[in-house]
């Protein structure tokens, strides 16, 4: 499972990174204690309503996270999807016609996970968070998919709050020294493979799958970081740094 990730770098340099057109109206603040239905930034491709020409362009936009199924009765629900499993997201009714449609990136600086640690003599049990990040400190584009929900309290279907899109992070069995941690991590994509997942043309179930293999590189550095992720009203870069390990 992935329940918190950091998000810090710029648009402009997401943008860049890859290859995607971004209005800079669009604005999003960093963060290094992304939790569910906070708004993150993703990558995706849709065609260019402006030009017309059906071709599909490359953007990054904000979305909500925590997938809400287009046929959902109301939204409530998007906060308990955060995550879908690699192994079963393609026959899963909630995601399964995003899966064909709607895939997205999402990118990320790293993850956090959490350990129990057993209570001692002088201090109690409690959860150790970590930070899980590439060791090369590269952007982690995590596999995701998007929906757009229709909100049927808006009557006018072009008013902009008619629409909700949101995203879900696919998993998969954790890896290197993220398996001592937890044993599922987010499914990171290889820049290869980028183009395949991004183009909403390509609906071959199979050859899909086929993109979620090992994560990309598979190298991460693990380290314990301090308590105070574990509220979401704590923000800053000092969330990521190295703590005693327990």
């Amino acid at each position: 499972m992935c329940g918190r990730y950091a998000s810090s770098r710029a648009p402009e340099d997401l943008a860049g990174l890859f290859e995607a057109a971004w209005d800079p109206r669009e604005t999003l603040a960093p963060s290094w204690n992304v939790a569910p239905t906070d708004p993150v930034w993703a990558v995706l491709e849709r065609p260019d309503r402006a030009t017309a020409t059906g071709t599909p362009e490359r953007r990054l936009r904000t979305l909500r996270w925590g997938l809400v199924p287009s046929w959902a009765k109301d939204a409530s629900g998007g906060a308990r999807m955060i995550n879908a499993r690699m192994e079963t997201v393609h026959e899963k009714p909630a995601y399964r016609r995003a899966f064909t449609r709607r895939r997205c990136l999402l990118p990320a600086d790293g993850f956090y996970e959490w350990q129990p640690v057993s209570a001692t003599a002088t201090a109690k049990a409690y959860k150790q968070p970590y930070f899980i990040a590439p060791e090369n400190a590269s952007v982690l584009a995590m596999a995701g998919l998007y929906e757009f929900w229709r909100d049927p309290a808006v009557a006018d279907e072009d008013d902009p709050d008619a629409w909700l899109a949101t995203a879900t992070i696919i998993t998969t069995e954790a890896v290197d020294a993220a398996g001592r941690i937890h044993p599922r991590m987010p499914l990171a994509l290889d820049p290869g493979d980028y183009e395949a997942w991004l183009d909403p043309a390509h609906q071959d179930v199979d050859a899909l799958r086929a993109l979620l293999h090992t994560p990309a590189d598979g190298r991460l550095e693990v380290r314990p970081v301090s308590t105070a992720v574990n509220s979401v009203r704590n923000n800053g870069p000092r969330l990521v740094e190295t703590a005693p390990e327990p």
